[in-house]
């Protein structure tokens, strides 16, 4: 498998930073504490962010 290009974590980052920021706006309207699922899922995202964050920092500094 190829590895993947600077650009393709900026893509993967943005499209994670986007699914994160749309859940959060939709807990926000709610009049009640988001679900489980939904805070799990932040909370997913969240990790995943910082993981692709410290991959295209990793990637900078071999570079």
């Amino acid at each position: 498998m190829a590895q993947p290009t600077e650009a393709d974590l900026a893509s993967l980052l943005e499209r994670l930073k986007a699914a994160q920021r749309e859940l959060l706006l939709t807990a926000a309207k709610g009049q009640t504490l988001p679900s489980d699922g939904m805070l799990r899922k932040i909370s997913e995202l969240e990790g995943a962010i910082a993981a692709a964050e410290a991959l295209i920092q990793e990637e900078h500094e071999h570079h």
